[in-house]
């Protein structure tokens, strides 16, 4: 039954069910003896694809970090007016939070305990201060109220995306409808920031 497990191991199965115990228990209070038992695979069988967990940590977060600084790259995000290229980075953002959500989910949690999670830690700072600094543009141009501090309303958009994480799970029924909670997410957010008239 053994041998029938592990024809059938992946790197990429391995890495889905390391990311499922590392959100149930936590990073710190996952061992091997822990992934071994989810996986159904022995250690050496895991230790032949990666050199530990803080790999498996590391392939995790960087699917995450990848699909969010993938989104600044997007045609959306670079070209017209910043308050245009701001609400794309947050609707793409809530999508791809979705799209990839144990992913996102585990890079939310890190502490910083390990190099992996303080390069996480790092690479999140850098994707919010790049979403920072078009919401700056975007005071700059007049459409976005000025009387708001950026640094703040920062935090708050992404108190806002990031809590996402806790509550959003796909449902059989589609509710709430992908699209729908992007828009909703973007609506709420930009609404009570716009200029007057904007």
């Amino acid at each position: 039954m053994t041998t029938a497990k592990r024809d059938t191991y992946t790197p990429e199965t391995l890495l889905t069910v390391a990311v499922r115990v590392f959100n149930e228990r936590g990073y710190d209070g996952t061992s091997m003896e822990h992934l071994s038992r989810a996986a159904g695979i022995s250690k050496s069988s895991i230790y032949h694809h990666v050199t530990g967990k803080e790999e498996l940590l590391r392939r995790a977060v960087s699917r995450a970090l990848d699909g969010l600084f993938g989104i600044l790259d997007e045609p959306g995000a670079v070209r017209g007016r910043a308050i245009e290229r701001v609400e794309y980075v947050t609707r793409r953002t809530v999508e791809v939070l979705m799209a990839e959500l144990p992913y996102v989910t585990l890079l939310l949690r890190v502490r910083g305990n390990t190099t992996t999670e303080r390069w996480a830690l790092e690479r999140r700072r850098e994707f919010d201060q790049r979403v920072s600094e078009l919401l700056k543009a975007a005071v700059a141009d007049g459409d976005l109220r000025a009387d708001v501090d950026i640094r703040l309303a920062t935090r708050l958009l992404f108190g806002m995306v990031n809590s996402l994480v806790e509550w959003y799970r796909p449902q059989p029924d589609g509710f709430p409808a992908e699209d729908q909670l992007a828009d909703t997410v973007v609506q709420l957010a930009f609404e009570g920031m716009r200029a007057s008239g904007r």
